[in-house]
């Protein structure tokens, strides 16, 4: 179905991918993993020639049909049509303007010649078809008004539209939940079953490699480096770069802490409520928090876990003061000094900004791309530090640039005056803690901060969290759906589902015994052993 000889990419002088060959059958599944910058991606996008400014050179055979030549109308007849692909982020490549039935209707009206009736008939089918419940009132959504795992599945019935015979997938799972993860993935496999198409799978996640997979390529530095059988290249890899990566999984970070030490945020029966819609004389309140406590101690980290939609990214902000309540309170600080931040004056919750930071997923989505860094880390303490001239401010952010690994004796030059799309992930990364510790803030709130790296660079941020939090007495709230990275960096795990603490443990306890179903159902998505 796809024959690969020879591919070599470059971006100016620097060559990104290095005489690549593959191939790949109808109805196999070849997963392409290695670590960031290795050349998966650009691998993928190649075959469709996505990359404008990009230099190729070898051969890309579709179905016999050399690709690399192929006249651009006949081109756009193969994509979308006879090839599909899947993007990591559909909340990126979804038109945020645009209903989602709109936007799978086109397929159909272009590739298919369909008129607007039958084409959102079709839609609403294949909505129904990955799992979207309600599709005939889900057609008429925003991207916005779809949780994550909806996105995905919207953006999965758009590439499978037309019955392609080659599907790409570039991260398909990396911003889901450990069981919406397994539930793509089955739908995926039963889909791939229906239509026999071929599967190119680019992802960082070697668990779901050896779940679905049953090919699997590994790359570094640009070059396929190993190449079979997945249970044989991960049973015995040859290649010390295979080795590397398999090696590679989060590993314990946190030292102990003391069960008695300050009270760094409180919370007291959270309870947010959002508008489910529905026509006024019956409008329906949707809970996404219903009656959370919790306490989180200095030099601690509390571990937020649950299914999407359990209401993780709503504490979170209620916990920040950025979500309004519908009652409870939260509490920053400990005894009679402590601030109720859900009451407090203007004034008051500005200064509170500074001893509670918050660390976003996407650090590409949350920097400027208009600021340089410099820029970005010295708004924050001109802000809350008024008294500090130019040059005192300059020290501190140098200082913390180092504390990172941002410097030049780090091998990472003139950090202050480059843009954020001239660093890597990881490093991108660093600097959003950066510009978080720049002001000497008591709590972290860490959502998802890890989830889009692969395992070596996600390995050392961890690392760094780790690090930071024992020289500067850090709390963290770490927000995750990986339970490897709870179990690697808390001491404390709140499990939610539906709105509710459903579970609370230490972290070594909750993976020796768990008590929730829930918790249970956590665990088994992710291949860990489930006691009881």
């Amino acid at each position: 179905m796809l024959e690969i000889a020879h591919l070599s990419v470059r971006f100016g002088t620097t060559e990104v991918v290095q005489d690549l060959s593959l191939s790949l059958q109808a109805g196999q599944t070849l997963a392409l993993v290695g670590e960031s910058g290795s050349g998966k991606s650009v691998t993928a996008q190649s075959v469709l020639r996505l990359l404008d400014d990009a230099q190729t050179t070898g051969s890309i055979r579709f179905d016999g049909q050399e690709l690399t030549t192929l006249a651009e109308p006949a081109l756009r007849a193969i994509r979308g049509a006879r090839i599909g692909m899947i993007f990591q982020e559909p909340m990126t490549a979804l038109n945020p303007v645009q209903r989602i039935g709109t936007q799978i209707a086109e397929v159909l009206v272009l590739h298919r010649g369909l008129g607007a009736a039958a084409a959102r008939e079709r839609a609403i089918a294949l909505l129904a078809r990955t799992g979207i419940a309600e599709p005939e009132r889900r057609i008429d959504a925003y991207p916005h008004q779809l949780s994550g795992g909806q996105r995905q599945r919207a953006m999965i019935a758009m590439a499978l539209a037309c019955a392609p015979q080659l599907l790409i997938c570039d991260e398909p799972t990396t911003a889901l939940d450990v069981t919406v993860q397994a539930q793509i993935l089955e739908l995926l496999a039963g889909l791939q079953a229906e239509f026999g198409m071929a599967i190119l799978f680019i992802t960082h996640d070697l668990n779901l490699v050896r779940r679905f997979c049953g090919q699997v390529g590994v790359m570094a530095r640009g070059r396929l480096v190993e190449q079979g059988p997945t249970e044989a290249v991960f049973a015995q890899p040859q290649h010390l770069d295979t080795r590397r990566l398999l090696a590679t999984r989060p590993q314990r970070q946190v030292a102990p802490a003391p069960a008695d030490a300050p009270l760094a945020l409180r919370a007291e029966d959270l309870r947010v409520g959002f508008d489910a819609g529905g026509p006024f004389w019956r409008r329906r309140r949707f809970a996404a928090l219903d009656g959370v406590s919790l306490q989180l101690r200095r030099g601690h980290t509390l571990g937020i876990v649950g299914e999407s939609g359990s209401g993780k990214t709503t504490l979170g902000l209620a916990l920040l003061a950025l979500q309004g309540l519908d009652g409870g309170a939260v509490w920053l600080g400990d005894g009679p000094a402590a601030l109720r931040l859900d009451r407090a004056e203007p004034r008051a919750l500005r200064a509170a900004r500074a001893r509670l930071q918050v660390v976003l997923q996407d650090p590409f989505g949350s920097l400027s791309p208009r600021r340089t860094i410099g820029q970005t880390l010295d708004e924050g303490l001109a802000l809350h530090q008024p008294q500090l001239d130019a040059a005192q401010r300059l020290v501190r952010v140098q200082a913390v640039l180092d504390e990172v690994g941002l410097s030049a004796d780090r091998g990472v030059h003139d950090v202050l005056g480059r843009y954020p799309h001239e660093f890597s992930g990881g490093q991108r990364q660093r600097i959003a803690i950066a510009r978080a510790l720049v002001l000497e803030p008591e709590v972290l709130i860490l959502d998802e901060p890890t989830s889009a790296l692969d395992a070596s660079v996600q390995q050392q941020v961890l690392g760094l969290l780790a690090e930071l939090q024992r020289r500067r007495g850090l709390a963290y709230v770490f927000i995750s759906h990986d339970l490897a990275v709870i179990r690697a960096m808390a001491h404390e795990v709140i499990v939610l589902q539906a709105g509710r603490v459903v579970e609370q443990q230490a972290v070594d306890a909750l993976f020796a015994a768990p008590r929730s179903d829930c918790t249970r159902a956590l665990l088994a998505a992710l291949g860990e052993p489930v006691a009881g």
